[in-house]
């Protein structure tokens, strides 16, 4: 049934988020919106259905939200049920029923996600996830107040896992997941590596295709499958899971026991599907000037996040997502203008970025690395030159290359593999070398996000790094060559002179001591490419530090993030540049009190390993 379109305009612009477009995209969602007509008790759509293609807001009568039976809502004149599935591509977590004669508008999903690319649509979007009721619907609703994102993933596993091997015919396998009420199966191949069926595989993989009954699993199954520790955080997993496009991911011990299957249903990955609309337009740009104008969308989904309270971790998590969402478009624009490499090489990216901790006024560092050819110049040319062109591109977007030259379109940052080996093993061996301690520091933080990943990331190599001393022992020195900004009288010590003068410097004077202590802590505990967390976390399980210095740091890097976020937002919002450097007048006496007692805190380990290093403890 097609509705008027000037009707359906002026009724949408009454409602958010809506209400937030300007006429030219309210009159094409208006355009593509239908009538639909429901009589009282008519279910709209059942609890566990196939995803919603269709957003809807109700123009007359009522729509109940029932969840096993139990009305949770009941939803009125102008607002929207069924976007977290239409937005997610999940199955629906509650049954829509209609109250009494009810009219809804429906609009085509791909139309629908344009009101929600947009910051209202994102701020609308996350606080309605967060409602109780929305809440309630998830599979994975656990007790108020209860943070799924700060447990270990495997407290987020339901039920046992179910396994198959390889030759169990599709249809038994079908069988299997719908017994145990599954959405998929494990597949195991042998001498520890796994394969992985989901319902989507059958759906895409077996009935789109017509594959037979009879066929073994391994002809329609993902492998290897991406598997997790059982200790890692669900926060962490989740981001893997969002960056890598995957909703299912076994849980497996460290004997190779399969503790079950983690679906990317939680109300944490809810908050992080915040990305999901700009990755959407940025995934669908054609042109480098449609990708630009997405990457600038960047700055106002920070602010829609902060809006939305989400924490600053994963603010910066998602920010990172997206710029690596951004940064592969582009090369795949600029490689198909610039012809054949000659090579096959993977985008690197560095710093802050390779561990998910980006923020507006981060730097993007990278690196390039290519397999199996020469490393002659002509080679090593190209992939500078497509290089300059992508940094080029994200500098359009407000994405800022390293000013020392820790970047991609530097012929020092793009090398053949055997080339950064040799260089790796070099540092490794003589850490006194010329600037060795620096290009350790940069590499390690490295983590591919585009092209082939030919053997186990390039940060690897550095898990020899604990087999020398000597470079341990100066990377500790060189981790203490940060203080934080605490002065003689315990109060913060601010920039004296230049533009900054009279500001704090939360980057230099917080950020950095906290992550150099971490990259330290973690090599030496045999861990590479990670998050700050990560590797605060595996040193305390080694011993490198204390678990209450890790917990410490760990705490004083959140508070400082947090506190880096909200700087940033507000800068933004006046159209400022963002940058790291605060007026401690404009902080609360409490947040003050706080900042001081993180930066001593951080002062005090430094002294305690400065101390154990002179004593030949470390």
């Amino acid at each position: 049934m097609s509705a008027s379109v000037p009707e359906v305009i002026r009724f949408l612009g009454e409602h958010p988020p809506f209400d937030a477009l300007e006429m030219p995209q309210l009159e094409r969602v208006a355009a593509a919106a239908a009538l639909e007509s429901y009589p009282a008790g008519a279910t709209i759509f059942s609890q566990g259905a196939e995803p919603v293609e269709h957003l809807r807001i109700i123009r007359s009568g009522a729509v109940k939200i029932v969840l096993d039976g139990r009305v949770l809502d009941l939803l009125g004149e102008g607002e929207l049920f069924g976007h977290a599935s239409m937005l997610s591509g999940l199955p629906t977590g509650f049954e829509a029923r209609a109250s009494e004669d009810t009219v809804c508008y429906r609009i085509p999903a791909q139309v629908a996600q344009e009101p929600f690319s947009r910051p209202a649509g994102l701020r609308f979007v996350t606080r309605s996830l967060l409602e109780p009721w929305a809440e309630a619907t998830s599979p994975r609703a656990t007790a108020p107040g209860v943070d799924t994102a700060l447990r270990p993933v495997a407290s987020l596993v339901r039920g046992e896992p179910v396994v198959c091997h390889p030759d169990v015919r599709i249809r038994e396998a079908a069988e299997m997941m719908t017994a145990a009420h599954v959405t998929a199966i494990v597949v195991e191949l042998g001498d520890g590596a796994l394969g992985i069926l989901t319902d989507r595989d059958l759906r895409a993989r077996v009935v789109a295709e017509g594959l037979p009954g009879d066929a073994p699993v391994s002809v329609v199954m993902s492998a290897p499958a991406y598997t997790c520790p059982p200790d890692r955080l669900g926060t962490d997993v989740l981001l893997d899971m969002l960056d890598r496009g995957f909703r299912h991911v076994p849980v497996v011990s460290s004997t190779g026991t399969i503790l079950g299957v983690v679906e990317e249903i939680d109300i944490v990955a809810a908050q992080a599907r915040s990305s999901f609309y700009l990755r959407r337009r940025i995934a669908r740009a054609e042109t480098a000037e449609e990708l630009v104008d997405a990457g600038r969308d960047l700055h106002p989904m920070v602010i829609a996040m902060h809006d939305a309270r989400v924490a600053a971790a994963n603010v910066a998590a998602v920010y990172s997502v997206v710029v690596d969402a951004l940064t592969r478009r582009l090369l795949e624009m600029t490689l198909a203008q610039a012809g054949d490499i000659a090579a096959e090489f993977s985008w690197l990216a560095l710093g802050s970025q390779a561990r998910r901790e980006a923020v507006p006024s981060s730097d993007v560092d990278s690196a390039i690395v290519w397999f199996d050819a020469p490393a002659d110049n002509q080679v090593r040319g190209r992939l500078v030159a497509v290089a300059r062109t992508v940094v080029e591109r994200l500098a359009e977007c407000g994405l800022w290359a390293d000013v020392h030259g820790a970047t991609a379109s530097d012929l020092r940052f793009v090398r053949s593999l055997d080339s950064w080996r040799r260089a790796v093993q070099s540092w490794i061996d003589d850490p006194t070398q010329d600037k060795a301690l620096i290009l350790v520091s940069v590499l390690v933080d490295s983590r591919p996000v585009w092209g082939v990943h030919a053997g186990p990331p390039l940060a690897d190599s550095f898990r020899l790094a604990p087999r020398n001393p000597e470079l341990l022992r100066l990377l500790a020195h060189f981790a203490l060559s940060h203080r934080p900004p605490t002065g003689f009288f315990r109060g913060l010590v601010v920039e004296s002179t230049g533009e900054h003068r009279g500001r704090l410097d939360l980057k230099h004077g917080g950020v950095i001591p906290i992550v150099d202590l971490a990259r330290w802590a973690g090599i030496a505990a045999g861990v590479t490419s990670a998050s700050t967390g990560e590797r605060l976390r595996a040193a305390a399980a080694s011993g490198t530090l204390s678990e209450a210095h890790a917990r410490t740091l760990e705490d004083a890097y959140a508070l400082i993030t947090g506190l880096r976020v909200e700087h940033q937002v507000r800068q933004l919002r006046a159209g400022e540049e963002p940058d790291d450097f605060v007026d401690p007048a404009t902080l609360s006496r409490l947040t003050q009190s706080y900042l001081r007692e993180a930066f001593r805190a951080v002062a005090s380990i430094q002294k305690r390993v400065a101390a154990d290093l002179s004593a030949g403890v470390r």
